[in-house]
């Protein structure tokens, strides 16, 4: 308060005292938050990264583990969960079981490899325990909907079985597609479904479809959500999404975002989603990210809360897509989002002709006190994956998650 206020105070008129509040009143509404504040939203960006050898190990020694032939060798679509006793539970995609023999392969070269013939399943899930890898439950944990149809899961949470309940259960947020013809090699997207599984067992209990896209005509309009799912500190999960414009080779996909109050991820009657004003129906929504140049998502994409602000990570746009990966920040989930911020790329394998990095996913699960980041490796292929199924049975390593650890600073 200046000093002629005080004055004004110590003679007993209130006017001044009443005014310097009023006038505090408005700066502290008016200026902008102090950065320094815990809690406070900020610019952020990747500081600096550093590959973590140890958890793409683990995934590397459980995949060349020979004592199975029905476990996990390798897979993408990598997500992860913390269960409520320490275990995690690491959920994939497209993923190869059966055997893994040592080097040299049929081609001379010093990699492991598996026969050609080893099965591929939709999906698969592994149990992680103390930091090891334990076992594979049953492939397909999420058996397919209908002929030419299958489930891919995504974002997985632990949640009441009810609003309120005691009883604890996991939430796998799946994707559905459909076997689809050229540019839909991956398949066309259908649905957005919610599993539940029993804990501790890990028992399937059912799935119930929350977002029907068939009535959609175009394709690369098509949202699916689950890429992500995030608790905010109150009520409600957000869980992300986008559509597939890049399978269509538009530079980059738009992204959207839902919210579902928590113990409510199997009611497909909870969800909202934004429409850029408010929470409405899935018809109304619109995207918070994406431009349909250089801002956008790529496939899949990850979000972590950083104090007050959320960070998003992406593939880069257009042809960076395939080796970069970068970030944008924003105050709230519906954004507006700020960047792209400078990209990072890293470590593909040795063979790298031909591969390409995609699918970043962030994991709290093991984060301890990090930001552990994982990207998925894969052969391309635009025809099919007959090719792209031939090198990656030749080379096991290629088709694995890799992790890096990463620093935040200002953006």
């Amino acid at each position: 308060m200046p000093d002629d206020a005080r004055a004004r105070q110590r003679t007993g008129t209130g006017l001044g005292l009443l005014l310097a509040l009023v006038l505090g009143a408005v700066l502290l509404t008016a200026l902008p938050e102090d950065e320094d504040r815990e809690g406070a939203c900020r610019a952020r960006t990747v500081a600096s990264w550093a590959a973590d050898r140890d958890l793409t190990g683990e995934f590397a020694r459980y995949g060349d583990d020979a004592s199975r032939a029905d476990d996990w060798t390798g897979g993408d679509g990598t997500h992860s969960v913390r269960l409520p006793d320490g275990r995690v539970l690491w959920l994939f995609s497209d993923t190869y079981l059966g055997q893994v023999y040592r080097p040299p392969n049929p081609a001379g070269e010093s990699y492991a490899w598996r026969d050609t013939t080893a099965p591929l399943v939709r999906n698969s899930a592994v149990v992680m325990d103390d930091g090891r890898l334990q076992r594979t439950l049953p492939a397909p944990l999420f058996a397919d909907p209908a002929p030419g149809q299958w489930r891919w899961p995504v974002a997985a949470r632990v949640e009441p079985r009810s609003p309120g309940s005691s009883e604890q259960v996991v939430r796998v947020v799946l994707w559905t597609r459909t076997t689809g013809t050229y540019p839909w090699i991956y398949g066309v997207p259908t649905a957005t479904e919610v599993a539940t599984l029993s804990l501790p067992d890990l028992r399937l209990e059912g799935i119930v479809r929350v977002l029907d896209q068939q009535r959609v005509q175009d394709p690369a309009q098509r949202v699916l959500f689950g890429t992500t799912a995030l608790a905010d500190d109150g009520d409600w999960t957000y869980v992300f999404g986008g559509d597939d414009a890049r399978a269509a080779a538009q530079p980059a996909s738009k992204a959207y975002v839902a919210r579902v109050p928590r113990g409510r991820l199997a009611d497909p009657g909870a969800w909202r989603y934004w429409d850029g004003e408010r929470w409405t129906i899935p018809s109304l929504m619109k995207p918070v990210l994406g431009d349909g140049g250089r801002k956008g998502v790529g496939s899949a994409f990850t979000v972590a809360r950083d104090g007050g602000t959320y960070v998003l990570f992406t593939m880069a746009a257009g042809a960076e897509g395939l080796t970069t990966i970068t970030s944008y920040w924003a105050c709230s989930p519906t954004g507006p989002w700020h960047g792209p911020g400078k990209g990072f790329s890293p470590p593909l394998p040795e063979q790298r002709a031909g591969v390409a990095a995609y699918n970043p996913q962030l994991h709290p699960t093991v984060s301890r006190g990090r930001l552990v980041l994982s990207y998925d490796v894969n052969w391309l292929d635009a025809n099919g994956g007959v090719a792209a199924q031939a090198n990656l049975s030749r080379n096991v390593s290629l088709y694995r998650p890799r992790f890096v650890t990463l620093r935040l600073g200002p953006g």
